[in-house]
């Protein structure tokens, strides 16, 4: 669209217009080509809080680059930036709001296409959601992977070893000279954590989906490739803008189911089912729980990627990536989906080139895991379904009875797990409630949380633990997520009680509290809310009154597709 398009209402149109021009002249650009070249929008999210993104102005220069060599006009605009290690409670209370944020500025400004830059966790989801709803030519760029780590001859990646050193330190395996050591190798350059978490898989289920160009996910953050990449991206977005390819005719159901295949794959994070469901919802397209759980029992884990499997992004780049793996994969995939490259995904399989065996991505026939590593599970504790990430939990513990041990916050978590006095034993079911979407709020990354010390010190190191939280995609461990409905609105997990019989079994998808049907209706009955002091007013308000619950994507009831274009 021209620039002098769509003006600023000042209640005379040909002077917005005038007005839109004198200022836009700022950049240099002829007026022949402010009001005939395709404008194109950089949603910069580079941030110094935000390590994640801190490297995000060598790639704008690269996307402006090719751009411009495209024949477009680039201009660059920030959104919110966030990080999950820098912000309170939890990234995941903010990523409704950057999702409004980064919607609302692509449909406000004269943009003809846009490239969205995103990396840590939550940034390419928002992205993801607000292009579902502005439905605005687009191309999705992803920062990156850092660089392997190294301690003493092991590869580090953040944050799975941060989880796992930190265990041992607790445990007094590791010295306090010996974390401060591994934290110095944990993080060792730009880019977003280094193995299959939160951050790596949304990339590799945005290439898989067709949003992002081919081979783009697994580039590390600091190689020439990524500024290549980068590049490439800002030439097909003005090729996009042309040739009137919008999101939503590439983000069908057939798209995103070929993300799933790609999320199982790679022994992605529990947190892509939450950012799947939420995109959906804001496409408007069926996609529920057992959608992933079908597809699971299919598809093979191929990369062999921590925390599931052994090896890093950087391995994973090397092999082949995303390509790689998806070409193993074709019977399971919609090869006629469209894609930014212009191809259907099939034909870009096709044109790959010939990749050998690896250990890191594997062939169908040499499978990490016969089917993929997420299992749905039900039951009267989960009527609505909850997940666990059963390939990166403890086999003995997949089908485990054990007695319920409560934690009703995160505040009473904190106060009496290291107590010596923990009525607690390694067959114990840790249970931590209100931390869901309303009730924490913001559903934070505790799912995962920790163990009793003096369990840790007598050499265990893993419990089955369940909440209404999540767990970052870098964690592991018997770790059962997302319980629908959460307690703090009156999911049965608000009913269980110290001591209470819980049953987990995987095999047959199911998580039961082990107490007659009469006796929980007595409990709901008698239960109420947990009292929790309440904002009133701003962001955090307006979340705890319209966020879904975990299974249908924890996104705001009133964003959710009716007609996403308006």
């Amino acid at each position: 669209m021209p620039i002098t398009d769509r003006p600023t209402d000042y209640g005379d149109p040909e002077f917005g217009k005038f007005l839109r021009l004198t200022f836009a002249r700022l950049h240099g650009w002829p007026t022949a080509d402010l009001t005939s070249r395709p404008l194109i929008g950089i949603c910069n999210t580079a941030s110094e809080v935000n390590r994640c993104h801190a490297h995000f102005d060598t790639l704008v220069e690269a996307i402006k680059a090719g751009v411009i060599d495209a024949g477009g006009i680039p201009l660059t605009f920030p959104t919110i930036s966030i990080g999950e290690v820098f912000v309170h409670p939890t990234s995941m209370l903010l990523r409704n709001l950057a999702a409004m944020d980064t919607e609302m500025m692509i449909k406000a400004q004269p943009l003809d296409g846009v490239v969205l830059l995103g990396a840590c966790d939550k940034t390419i989801p928002a992205q993801l959601m607000a292009l579902a709803s502005a439905n605005v030519p687009a191309v999705v760029v992803s920062g990156g992977p850092m660089a392997n780590g190294s301690y003493q001859g092991r590869t580090l990646g953040a944050c799975s070893d941060c989880r796992s050193y930190w265990q041992e330190f607790r445990a007094g395996t590791v010295t306090s000279t010996e974390i401060e050591a591994i934290s110095q190798e944990l993080a060792p350059g730009a880019g977003h954590c280094m193995v299959m978490g939160t951050a790596s898989t949304m990339a590799v289920v945005t290439e898989a989906m067709g949003m992002m160009l081919s081979g783009g996910a697994a580039i590390p953050a600091i190689h020439q490739g990524r500024r290549q990449h980068a590049l490439a991206s800002g030439r097909a977005i003005v090729r996009l803008v042309g040739d009137g390819v919008r999101p939503r005719s590439i983000l069908t159901r057939s798209a995103l189911q070929n993300g799933i295949v790609a999320l199982l794959a790679a022994g992605g994070s529990t947190n892509a089912i939450i950012h799947l469901l939420a995109l959906a919802g804001r496409l408007g397209v069926p996609l529920t729980l057992d959608d992933f759980d079908r597809l699971s029992q299919r598809v093979p884990i191929l990369a062999d990627l921590r925390p599931v499997g052994r090896y890093q992004m950087e391995d994973f780049y090397r092999a082949g990536g995303v390509p790689a793996m998806l070409g193993e994969l074709r019977d399971l995939l919609d090869l006629s989906s469209p894609t930014v490259d212009g191809k259907p995904l099939g034909d870009l399989l096709a044109d790959r080139p010939a990749m050998k065996p690896t250990d890191v991505v594997r062939t169908r026939d040499n499978p990490v895991h016969p089917s993929g590593g997420l299992t749905i599970l039900r039951g009267n504790l989960a009527p609505r379904g909850a997940v666990i990430k059963d390939k990166a939990a403890s086999r003995a513990l997949l089908d485990h009875v054990g007695p319920a041990l409560v934690f009703d916050s995160l505040d009473d978590l904190e106060e009496r797990l290291e107590d010596p006095a923990l009525a607690v034993t390694p067959d114990s079911v840790l249970v931590l409630r209100n931390v869901g979407p309303v009730g924490a709020p913001g559903m934070p990354e505790a799912g995962s949380f920790p163990l009793p010390r003096k369990l840790l010190r007598q050499g265990v190191r893993d419990m089955v633990r369940i909440s209404d939280a999540r767990m970052s995609g870098t964690a592991g461990g018997t770790v059962v997520l997302h319980v629908a409905p959460e307690a703090y609105v009156g999911g049965p997990l608000g009913w269980v009680r110290d001591g209470d019989p819980i049953e987990l079994s995987v095999k047959q998808r199911r998580l039961q509290l082990l107490v007659s049907a009469e006796e929980l209706r007595r409990r709901a009955s008698t239960w109420q809310p947990r009292v929790v002091k309440r904002p009133a007013r701003g962001y955090e308000w307006l979340y705890v009154r319209h966020v879904t619950q975990a299974d249908e994507g924890c996104d705001f009831d009133f964003l959710r597709a009716q007609d996403p274009a308006t």
